[in-house]
């Protein structure tokens, strides 16, 4: 039996590190220069573009003054990605259909 949790995501997760790797593609900016822009160190910028690290509050506060984009858009958007991530879950699924399971 398909779960609700693994029916509601149907297409792959995109991190919101993608769209601004994209877009600071576009303006022909760097990484390192983003980065410096931000004040904030590489490795930060590096990990959020590349998916490894979640798009913090403040790092899309950094984001929207930086390129001026709105920052609410980069936190709902790693929200979503968070849900879609969960739902794949497995262990969770698990721990889900037993709760359900439970509170029939």
């Amino acid at each position: 039996m398909e779960t609700v949790a693994n029916s509601l995501a149907p297409f792959s997760p995109t991190h919101p590190g993608e769209m601004i790797k994209e877009e600071i593609e576009y303006r022909g900016m760097s990484q390192k220069e983003l980065a410096r822009r931000m004040g904030v160190p590489y490795m930060a910028v590096y990990e959020v573009l590349n998916g490894r690290r979640r798009v913090s509050p403040e790092f899309a506060i950094f984001i929207e003054a930086a390129l001026g984009i709105e920052a609410d858009m980069f936190v709902c958007m790693q929200m979503r990605y968070d849900m879609q991530v969960a739902r794949r879950d497995k262990k969770l699924i698990e721990r889900f259909d037993e709760v359900r399971c439970a509170a029939l």
